[in-house]
């Protein structure tokens, strides 16, 4: 109910006005970091060299792939006059690739973007304004755009259309109301390089580079924003060992998080951290909640020999909340996807099924974040689902 409302919030007082006009156009430097992409990357800088933008560049990072993406990217770079890429001998993780693009740019204005994905050719005219207005731009530090996603053939891509804008899209405009961001969109998002700079970069030793320098932007007083206008299409996993690997990862990187910066409650300055934090501690805690009392109702089903009515219609309420909260976010972006509505039929599967995968998913992610973090070496990455076209 909190999402919705501020989501609704978000949408009334800010969204529906004109976006910030693009009156100044400095460089930017496009970063893609790359593992194992053979498959998408030409797609991926084919449209990153139709945009409608004049004053930019694109660095590609071959992250040590095993496929024949280093002969695809030496092919792009002499296809492409603003393509450069920097080859890596073994694979060091996503924030070691963001963090030796950075050493090359020539920008000041950092868009990263997965290898995977199509950014949408007026992306950069949405995000750069967020830097260069006058007296509110000189502290934003990031702009996060809006993923979303293009391969739906299958029932997990088809709710994963529904979750993108109700759970990703949704929750972030309410946290901008807030006034802070658990996370930025690894997929798509803008930097200033001096509040990288700022904040030490990238932590290269964690699984989620976005969710960790989201908090250290915001705790070095950066101001992060979201711009639903900064369209992105990105490929979803459509397997569900594809999809548990996902979300194994981003749910480790959110407890990472909040065993790192626990320290919000301990400084005043920080105080608008502190309901993004109690609201990723609170999904941990009812995932954990969420599969005990499941456990605790079939045994006293199969102790009893009879259902439990209460927990029946309480568990009725809250979906049908869930099922209002989804059609107003992919109400809210029926204007940046068209024909997203058609989709909302598939949402009835969050409640009913979905819901215990990411409890199950948050439990498996808390002891890899307590036990497997390696502090001080390299977060590498494996190539992950792109569905079952890729």
């Amino acid at each position: 109910m909190v999402w919705t409302i501020g989501g609704l919030i978000f949408y009334f007082r800010r969204e529906r006005k004109v976006p910030p006009t693009l009156k100044e156009m400095p460089f930017v430097s496009i970063l893609v970091p790359c593992y194992n992409e053979e498959s998408t990357i030409a797609e991926t800088i084919r449209h990153l060299d139709q945009l409608n933008y004049p004053n930019y560049e694109i660095i590609a990072v071959n992250d040590g792939s095993r496929d024949q993406t280093a002969t695809k990217l030496r092919e792009l770079s002499e296809q492409y006059e603003r393509l450069r890429v920097i080859h890596l001998r073994e694979n060091a993780g996503k924030a070691n690739a963001l963090y030796l693009a950075l050493i090359a740019s020539k920008g000041e204005i950092l868009v990263g973007i997965d290898a995977d994905a199509v950014l949408d050719r007026d992306a950069l005219r949405y995000m750069v304004p967020h830097f260069t207005t006058p007296h509110f731009g000189e502290r934003v530090g990031a702009v996060t755009g809006n993923p979303r996603i293009r391969n739906r053939s299958s029932l997990l891509a088809r709710v994963q259309v529904c979750e993108f804008s109700s759970i990703i899209g949704l929750i972030k405009r309410t946290q901008r109301i807030l006034g802070k961001v658990m996370t930025v969109s690894g997929v798509i998002v803008a930097y200033r390089k001096s509040a990288l700079l700022d904040c030490n970069l990238w932590d290269r030793d964690t699984i989620t580079e976005d969710i960790g320098v989201t908090w250290k932007l915001q705790k070095r007083f950066w101001d992060v924003r979201y711009e639903p206008n900064a369209i992105c299409w990105m490929l979803v996993p459509e397997t569900i060992r594809g999809f548990w690997n996902q979300r194994v990862r981003w749910a480790q990187g959110g407890v990472e998080a909040l065993l790192k910066h626990w320290d919000v409650f301990l400084d005043w300055r920080y105080r608008r951290l502190v309901p993004i934090y109690i609201e990723q501690a609170c999904s941990i805690l009812w995932a954990a909640l969420w599969i005990i009392s499941t456990v605790i109702l079939f045994i006293q089903i199969a102790a009893s020999g009879e259902f439990y009515y209460p927990v029946f219609w309480s568990g009725t309420y809250l979906s049908l909340v869930c099922i209002i909260q989804f059609f107003v976010a992919m109400f809210i972006d029926r204007r940046y996807d068209p024909g997203i509505l058609k989709y909302y039929l598939w949402a009835i599967w969050y409640p009913t099924l979905y819901w215990y995968f990411n409890a199950l998913v948050v439990l498996r992610a808390i002891p890899k974040a307590l036990l497997q973090r390696k502090k001080g070496k390299f977060a590498v990455w494996d190539s992950p689902d792109r569905g079952l076209g890729a």
